[in-house]
């Protein structure tokens, strides 16, 4: 059999980080703590470039200056674009990802512009890097939740079982999506589609590795993930980055913006899909494994 301790070397730089700091924390610390902290580690991991991303809109609030050469808007987009880069050349994202994620940036730059438009919210700030009144940083925004869920599908070696029909988790993400265009002219039908994401994946569980593997209801972790969401939106209201319709600059943003991220998470999700198929497959051997993991 071979030595486990090649695997481990033959690991990217990133995945033996993760394993010696799993060592250490289990070598020191109750079984229970030591799983809770790796996870949050692996969550903040894994939405990196969101994290990065909303660092850089409050520094550059707090930071920058009106008569500077560069608007802060064109700044941000320069910081996307490099952190983009990075994670690529740092093989933090795979090309495959990146592509898929790339997908989400165009169909979320699309809503933007719809929205805008239609006067939903506003971009204050002037920018050379901006069209249709929205400044080209914001896809990235939306780049960040597909990158969060593609790290942490691949981070947490998730697998999702029973997962319903690809078939209808795409009909799904359409509807999703093109109800955030037509409620403005007809029926706003999001209670609804909240219901059917429960009636699709109410029975979907999510197996993931921690040390050992835990599961989670995959409904129940779209809900916990859109209020960190509504966090990190907050972040963009209460910096004046963006203002809704009717408020004023720095205002909060009304918890009804939950239900509208809860639906975009699955929106994003099922795009990751195209790329990263979803597993339903348990690794052979879970319980050795997971044994193995405890003593190391």
């Amino acid at each position: 059999m071979p030595d486990p301790r090649h695997r481990v070397a033959a690991q990217p730089l990133t995945s033996r980080l993760e394993h010696r700091l799993g060592q250490w924390a289990r070598a020191r610390l109750p079984g229970g703590l030591a799983e809770f902290i790796m996870f949050c580690l692996k969550m903040g991991w894994a939405s990196l470039f969101g994290g990065l991303m909303l660092g850089a809109i409050i520094l550059s609030k707090a930071v920058w200056q009106a008569d500077w050469p560069i608007a802060r808007y064109d700044a941000l987009l320069g910081f996307a674009i490099a952190t983009q880069a990075l994670f690529l050349i740092f093989r933090l994202e795979t090309v495959e990802e990146a592509k898929v994620i790339l997908l989400f940036h165009l169909t979320g730059t699309v809503m933007e512009w719809f929205k805008v438009s239609a006067g939903s919210w506003a971009y204050p700030e002037l920018a050379l890097f901006k069209l249709f009144d929205v400044p080209l940083f914001s896809g990235f925004m939306y780049a960040s939740v597909g990158s969060f869920i593609a790290r942490v599908i691949r981070l947490f070696e998730m697998r999702f079982a029973p997962y319903p029909p690809i078939w209808l988790t795409f009909l799904l993400a359409l509807a999703i999506y093109a109800n955030f265009f037509t409620h403005h002219f007809i029926w706003d039908i999001r209670l609804a589609l909240i219901a059917a994401t429960v009636a699709v994946y109410g029975r979907t569980m999510i197996s993931y590795r921690v040390g050992r593997r835990h599961r989670m209801n995959l409904v129940l972790a779209g809900a916990l993930s859109s209020f960190f969401l509504w966090l990190a939106e907050n972040i963009g209201t209460l910096t004046g980055t963006w203002v809704y319709a009717g408020k004023h600059i720095s205002s909060f943003a009304s918890l009804s913006k939950m239900g509208s991220w809860y639906l975009l998470l699955y929106v994003a999700f099922i795009t990751v899909t195209v790329v990263v198929r979803p597993r339903s497959d348990e690794p052979a051997a879970e319980g050795n494994e997971g044994n193995r993991a405890n003593r190391e």
